[in-house]
C-alpha cells in the first residue's frame, strides 16, 4: 500500500490502519548472505510504546533500519504511517520516523543547542516562521531552557542525550525510534527519560525503544518484542514476556531483579510477574492483609 505523502515538515497520520505494518519482512545482507531478519510480521498501532530486546545480532537494529527506510526489505513489506518504505527515500521518511542514536555524539553537530533544535525542521522545509514555535515546544517538553545558548559538547553527556531526542522532537515525526536511550545516563536523567517516553506515548506518538535495560522496558513499554536469531520469538506485555522463562533463557536476557524475586516467592506461584517494588509489596500485602506496614 502506498499513499501520497503529506507535505514534508508537516507529517500526519495518513492511514486508518496501524502506524507500523510489517508483512513477512526479510532482509539478507548482500555480502556474505547473512539473514538479518527472517519473515517478520508485525502491527503497531499509533500511540503505542513498544520495547525491543534481544542479544546483539538478533535483528533489532536491522528492524529499526527497515522502519526508517535506511534499509529496504529483501522481500515482504514495511509500511509506516501509510508509506511503503521501499518506495520512499530516507530523507522523506525522516519526516515520519525519527531515529535517536545511542551515542548523541554521533548525532549532534551544531554550535549551540538552539541551532541543533532548529536544524531538523529547517532541513525538512518547515517555514522559517514556524521553527521558533517548535523549538519553544521542545525546550518546554525537555526542560532545556538553560542549555539553549551552549555548545552541545559543553554540556554533560546525560543532558546531551536529551538534546539528541529533542532535536528529533522538533521534526514532529509520528514514530520515535530510541536506540538504548538510558545508556550512559545517571539515575536522575534515566528517570527523566522514562518520564519523557511516557509523555510521548500520551501525546499519541508511537515509540519504539530498543534496549538491554530491562527495568526501563518494564517501566515504560506497553508491549515487548523479543528477538532471537533474526526472528520474533515473543510478543506481549513486559509482564507476559518476562514470565516466559524459555524465551528469556533462549535470548540470555535477565528480567528485572524485582520480577525475578516475584516469580520465586512460593506464595505467588502461578501469579503474574511483578514489574516494580511497590507492585510486589502491594500484592504481598493483599495476599496477607495482616502483614505489617
Amino acid at each position: 500500500m502506498t499513499t501520497t505523502a503529506p507535505a514534508i515538515g508537516h507529517p500526519q497520520h495518513v492511514t486508518d490502519g496501524p502506524m507500523i505494518a510489517v508483512r513477512e519482512a526479510r532482509y539478507v545482507y548482500p555480502r556474505g548472505r547473512v539473514v538479518a531478519l527472517d519473515g517478520l510480521t508485525l502491527d503497531v498501532p499509533a500511540g503505542q510504546i513498544v520495547g525491543i530486546a534481544g542479544q546483539n545480532g538478533s535483528g533489532k537494529t536491522t528492524l529499526t533500519k527497515l522502519l526508517n527506510g535506511l534499509l529496504k526489505p529483501t522481500s515482504g513489506s514495511v509500511v509506516v504511517n501509510g508509506m511503503n518504505t521501499a518506495d520512499w527515500p530516507v530523507q522523506k521518511m525522516a519526516a515520519h520516523v525519527g531515529y535517536v542514536f545511542q551515542n548523541p555524539n554521533h548525532q549532534l553537530f551544531a554550535t549551540t543547542v538552539e541551532e541543533e533544535l532548529k536544524f531538523g525542521p529547517r532541513n525538512l522545509g518547515v517555514p522559517e516562521e514556524e521553527i521558533p514555535e517548535r523549538v519553544a515546544e521542545a525546550v518546554e517538553f525537555f526542560g532545556l531552557e538553560e542549555s539553549l545558548p551552549l555548545h552541545p559538547y559543553r554540556i554533560s553527556f546525560p543532558l546531551r542525550k536529551l538534546v539528541g531526542i529533542a532535536s528529533i522532537f522538533t521534526m514532529r515525526p509520528r514514530v520515535f525510534i530510541l536506540d538504548e536511550p538510558t545508556t550512559g545516563q545517571d539515575h536522575r536523567t534515566t528517570v527523566v527519560i522514562n518520564r519523557l517516553i511516557k509523555r510521548l506515548g500520551e501525546r499519541g506518538d508511537t515509540v519504539v525503544c530498543v534496549s538491554h535495560d530491562m527495568p526501563l522496558l518494564a517501566d515504560v513499554a506497553e508491549r515487548l518484542l523479543l528477538m532471537w536469531n533474526a526472528q520474533l520469538i515473543a510478543d506481549g506485555t513486559p509482564r507476559e514476556v518476562f514470565s516466559d522463562r524459555e524465551a528469556m533463557q533462549r535470548t540470555h536476557l535477565t528480567p528485572p531483579q524485582i520480577t525475578q524475586l516475584s516469580l520465586r516467592i512460593p506464595s505467588r506461584a502461578g501469579r503474574p510477574a511483578a514489574l516494580s517494588v511497590p507492585e510486589l509489596v502491594s500484592d504481598l500485602r493483599g495476599a496477607n492483609p495482616e502483614a505489617g506496614a
